[in-house]
């Protein structure tokens, strides 16, 4: 399934960069939006090389964007702060509809996998908590690490798998609730400052890297189903000279041979990207969907009438984002 949604992606990838009101005036700076799993350090670490060569390549400055959270990269894109940003799917979905952006490249997994997963995580000393059903029996005594509501892996994922199936709001099972990013949660629950926590595959090898001893004292208890790889997504309105330069450098950059740039791209855990377009966002917009719809199905609150109502809306939602799949599959089937 998922090597079939890399085939509707790439099909679907077709880049155009129109004219725009900006393209009168050159640019010269661009402005590149980094979401905060980690550290600004680690991060300003592994995607400083990336940026200055960006910058030598586009003959223009380059500067990285860090904000404390996620909402901080997709407000600066709203406001034309940011110009390219690297976002987990659930963030580049807020951006795509919120702040004119728009999915240009996926990212690709240095293994070459095409995306990653959720985890949550306790400290390997918790002896009674060894699955989801042991929290969930245990959580009015627990305190629970909660990722950034803008996250695909720590919040989106975990809510819909973990909570909104199981009908539990975790603000109201949960002793206390605090919301973090993913090196935050996970160096809370190593340090027995939370319980638990959701967390991804993805920060679970930079922690191994950048904490070791951390890493090993945390223990996984879930894993979810395969999340798609993060795009990277820029802001419509960009000038066209602008978007063909950038759109280049990211489809060339690491296919050359070029050492220097492989090893930036590992230091990110990135093979070479890949073209991609906000059909990429379907399946998460599909999950937020399912998320609502389970939260109103377990929601008492709601009349029968009120509750029939509200699920139909999103059931025409979701058979919208099923004809858009069946064009998709259409599509890529007479290309073949």
């Amino acid at each position: 399934m998922i090597k079939q949604w890399i085939s509707r992606l790439t099909l679907a990838a077709a880049v155009t960069v129109g004219a725009t009101g900006l393209q009168a005036e050159e640019q010269k700076t661009l402005n590149f939006g980094i979401i905060s799993t980690e550290s600004s350090s680690n991060l300003k670490d592994v995607w400083n090389p990336f940026l200055e060569d960006m910058s030598a390549k586009l003959g223009m400055e380059v500067k990285g964007f860090f904000a404390p959270d996620y909402a901080g990269i997709i407000q600066g894109m709203r406001f034309d702060k940011v110009d390219i940003a690297w976002y987990g799917n659930k963030s580049a979905m807020e951006a795509v509809d919120r702040a004119g952006g728009e999915v240009v490249v996926q990212t690709v997994a240095a293994d070459g996998s095409p995306g990653y997963w959720s985890l949550m995580i306790v400290h390997k000393d918790s002896k009674h908590l060894n699955s989801v059903e042991d929290v969930l029996a245990n959580a009015k005594d627990l305190t629970f690490g909660n990722g950034d509501p803008n996250s695909t892996s720590g919040y989106l994922v975990p809510s819909y798998y973990i909570f909104a199936k199981n009908g539990i709001d975790p603000k109201e099972a949960f002793k206390r609730t605090l919301n973090s990013g993913h090196e935050t949660n996970a160096l809370a629950v190593a340090n027995k400052q939370v319980d638990v926590a959701t967390f991804n595959t993805e920060s679970m090898e930079r922690l191994q890297i950048n904490f070791p001893e951390k890493a090993d004292n945390l223990k996984v208890i879930w894993k979810s189903p395969l999340i798609p790889a993060d795009p990277l997504v820029w802001r419509k309105n960009l000038p066209s000279e602008t978007k063909q330069k950038v759109y280049d450098f990211l489809m060339t950059y690491g296919t050359t041979g070029d050492k220097h740039e492989i090893e930036v791209l590992k230091d990110l855990q990135w093979a070479p990207f890949r073209a991609s377009s906000n059909d990429q966002l379907i399946p998460i917009r599909q999950l937020e969907l399912f998320k609502q719809k389970a939260a109103i199905q377990n929601d008492e609150n709601y009349s029968d009438q009120e509750k029939a109502q509200k699920l139909a809306e999103i059931d025409a939602q979701l058979a919208s984002l099923e004809r858009r799949l069946a064009a998709l599959d259409a599509a890529r089937e007479e290309s073949n």
